[in-house]
């Protein structure tokens, strides 16, 4: 008969099991062990702690015997063997290098073929290392960076309108959503239905444009806004007498909005002569992602805009009006997140890896 081996815990070695045996995130496996020591310890039979715990008693044998040779170490899996790698790390680092810093002579950029067969491994290998490594050749993003001189300061007051807004005043995003256009497909859109996606036929019929203009509260996501058939300076003045009338008279008025020259003649330097309450801040150039109102333009075009048909300008701007409707009745603000600081340490970090690129 094989000897049973003998559990003696030290204090410190009884904490340590019975808290990975309670913990939520231990492994089953490790708790069911760790509560066959703790009863071997108690002094419990492998008979009877197997049929308490309901496992087979050589299993209680296993585990008590690990831990009483290697202690806590023994509780862990042991490594298994298996298949040596194929890929070594000199090959790995030679896809990484001709990744990032070489171009295949007859493609602007490498594909798991392309790399497979000027390496000699196979596609799979070379879609592994570049999972790894977060390496996507097919991939590309657009920036732009502005040349602004005021940048760092109007970023830094519209921010702060954002995060800290002035008391006794209303923060306003302002633009305006040009030429949206009246599409009606060429023919009847198709329906969804069970494994059939919705169809629709690639082009359409143009039935004339609107102009949206849109003030986003930034407090309570509330819109104002006005469609208009052109876009000029004087739609933008009627728009600022919209929101003269729609805002309380006992509140300023802080309207973000962007450098366009309908913004700036001198029809609208007048008017806000006579509307002293009225205070704009522009974004700096080529950022209107510091504009609030152009997320909700976006969410506006995905969700409403971009899938629907109409046959006239009527039928579209009577579309976007009910949708209007619908957000007023229940609307989300946007909220703003990160810092002036945090802002401009990403863009300088930004700058400084285009300055390191080598082109």
């Amino acid at each position: 008969m094989p000897v049973r081996a003998e559990v003696v815990l030290s204090d410190e070695e009884r904490e340590v099991l019975e808290r990975w045996a309670r913990r939520p995130k231990s492994a089953q496996a490790l708790a069911l062990r760790c509560r066959i020591v703790l009863a071997a310890a108690d002094g419990e039979s492998s008979k009877e702690i197997a049929g308490r715990l309901g496992c087979n008693p050589s299993t209680v044998g296993r585990w008590r015997g690990r831990f009483a040779r290697r202690g806590l170490d023994g509780l862990h899996d042991e490594p298994r063997p298996g298949k040596p790698r194929s890929i070594g790390d000199e090959d790995v680092e030679r896809v990484i290098v001709k990744t990032l810093e070489e171009q295949p002579p007859n493609a602007t950029h490498w594909s798991t073929r392309s790399m497979a067969a000027a390496t000699g491994m196979s596609q799979t290998a070379v879609s592994r290392i570049w999972r790894a490594f977060g390496l996507k050749p097919h991939q590309t993003e657009a920036f732009k960076l502005s040349p602004d001189p005021q940048f760092i300061d109007k970023v830094r007051d519209i921010v702060g309108l954002y995060l800290n807004p002035p008391d006794a005043a209303v923060v306003l995003c302002v633009d305006e959503k040009a030429q949206i256009q009246a599409l009606d497909r060429s023919a009847p859109v198709l329906p969804l239905m069970p494994g059939v996606p919705e169809r629709h036929t690639h082009d359409y019929v143009r039935n004339g444009t609107t102009n949206l203009y849109a003030a986003l509260d930034v407090a309570s996501g509330q819109v104002i806004t006005d469609m208009t058939p052109r876009h000029r300076a004087e739609d933008f003045r009627r728009f600022l007498n919209l929101i003269e009338r729609s805002v309380p008279a006992h509140l300023d008025v802080h309207v973000v909005l962007d450098n366009s020259s309908t913004h700036k003649t001198p029809a609208i330097q007048r008017w806000l002569l006579r509307h002293p309450r009225f205070t704009l801040h522009f974004t700096p150039t080529y950022s209107s992602w510091l504009n609030l109102v152009e997320r909700w333009f976006a969410e506006l075009t995905t969700k409403w805009i971009k899938r629907s048909a109409h046959r006239s300008v009527r039928d579209l701007t009577a579309s976007i009006r009910t949708w209007i409707t619908n957000w007023n009745e229940d609307p989300k603000p946007y909220i703003w997140h990160k810092t002036a600081d945090e802002i401009l340490d990403s863009l300088a970090t930004y700058c400084q890896r285009i300055s390191d690129s080598g082109h």
